[in-house]
């Protein structure tokens, strides 16, 4: 049985799928490589636009070629067709072609068109060989993410919060470019000593920059995947649900008692995010989104381009309409309604359900906590977005409603990856 497994999960791989897998990559890390700096704001816009539209030739075409709509889990295709037929009638409600809207669509990796086409990576081919591929990209994204860190180091180390040109930058720089090492924490048991190393190091970055850029929800998203493959440490040697338990609030404590002695004598280095630690920057605009949202946009949301009345908010802003909110399960509803919500939360869930109490191996589970964390992050940060960390939430999905990949024992696996 575990030779047949491996046959159709390797073999199956054509050299024409191949090449076709090499030449998304390609074009997907030409255009997030430009959009991630063309958020340094001191570079040439039309420059890195270019390559955008670069990386948009390559992708797309050899997209449209792997897509397959074969799906062997009846649920999950009835559930995925309705979710992007919805989601095209959010890409047409309030689409407008005049130039500024057009650049936003095409360039905005985060605000953009193709993060409503990002889920459409469910359907792409499924064997070890294209997973090993991914954790290459991942790779390729943790160096641009160590050398725009680099290049660009005045611009992250400009603390001044009301500074628009440099606020979002490491925002941008964690989101597209180091965040998704994390799965790699989460498949620790499949993957090279050197390669766990470059992952925790690029993790470990994020986390010193989140802290000195006072960045409370990417610190969250940079720290989790440590957590995580704890847990999933544990789990691989065997430990009881005892010690996991008590270890994960030991754990908690440890962090509560550090937190109240670092708030009493906060280093010089870390002032700022001890100043906005406890402060609230979200009740204002979430007050504003609810008095402006009427019944049918919670329902069916405003489309691509829906906005809320906020005035006051944006420093800066020649408008008091916002066409997002920081809050990404809230942001999901201003476009798409609760609709939108729904049936990504009845998709994703049964997925976590599956990979974590269905499964085999770590594969599987470690995909069922991506999911997981991704749905948690939805809370303090925008994460539907056209980026590696948004496709391997969509990639996990595929994994943990496959009838072959969670029952694919621990050893095999191993081997496969190891090769």
């Amino acid at each position: 049985m575990v030779s047949n497994l491996e046959n159709v999960l390797i073999t199956s791989s054509k050299k024409h799928t191949n090449k076709l897998l090499n030449f998304f990559w390609i074009g997907f890390l030409v255009y997030i490589a430009s959009f991630t700096i063309s958020t340094t704001t001191t570079v040439n816009y039309i420059l890195c636009q270019t390559f955008q539209v670069i990386g948009i030739i390559i992708f797309v075409p050899t997209a449209i070629k792997l897509i397959s709509w074969r799906i062997n889990n009846q649920y999950l295709k009835i559930l995925f067709i309705i979710y992007c037929c919805w989601q095209l009638t959010i890409i047409f409600r309030g689409f407008a072609l005049d130039y500024k809207d057009v650049k936003v669509m095409l360039f905005d990796a985060e605000a953009g068109l193709f993060r409503f086409f990002a889920p459409l990576i469910l359907l792409f081919p499924k064997n070890l060989l294209y997973y090993k591929k991914i954790v290459k990209v991942i790779l390729v994204l943790g160096l641009l993410f160590l050398l725009y860190d680099f290049l660009f180091i005045h611009n992250l180390l400009n603390l001044d919060y009301e500074n628009n040109s440099t606020k979002f930058t490491y925002e941008h720089f964690v989101k597209a470019l180091s965040v998704s090492s994390g799965i790699i924490l989460l498949t620790f048991p499949y993957q090279q000593k050197r390669i766990k190393y470059f992952a925790v190091i690029v993790l470990i970055v994020s986390i010193l920059f989140s802290i000195i850029r006072a960045r409370r929800a990417l610190l969250i998203m940079s720290i989790s995947p440590f957590l995580i493959m704890y847990i999933l440490y544990l789990y691989t040697k065997k430990q009881s649900i005892l010690i996991v338990f008590f270890s994960v609030v030991f754990g908690l404590f440890l962090f509560s008692f550090g937190a109240q002695g670092y708030v009493e004598k906060t280093p010089r280095l870390f002032k700022l995010l001890s100043d906005r630690a406890t402060e609230d920057t979200r009740t204002g605009v979430e007050w504003y989104f609810y008095r402006d949202m009427k019944l049918q946009d919670w329902i069916i949301g405003k489309g691509i381009n829906g906005k809320y009345y906020c005035p006051d908010i944006d420093v800066g802003s020649i408008t008091d309409y916002r066409d997002m909110i920081e809050t990404d399960y809230l942001n999901i509803i201003l476009k798409g309604g609760i609709i939108s919500l729904g049936l990504l939360l009845l998709i994703a869930i049964p997925a976590v359900i599956k990979g974590l109490f269905y499964s085999k191996n770590i594969l599987s589970k470690a995909a069922a906590f991506w999911i997981l964390l991704w749905l948690i992050d939805l809370y303090p940060a925008n994460v539907s977005t056209f980026s590696m960390h948004y496709m391997l939430f969509w990639i996990s999905i595929g994994i943990c409603y496959s009838k072959i990949i969670p029952i694919i024992p621990e050893k095999t696996l191993s081997k496969i990856f190891s090769d």
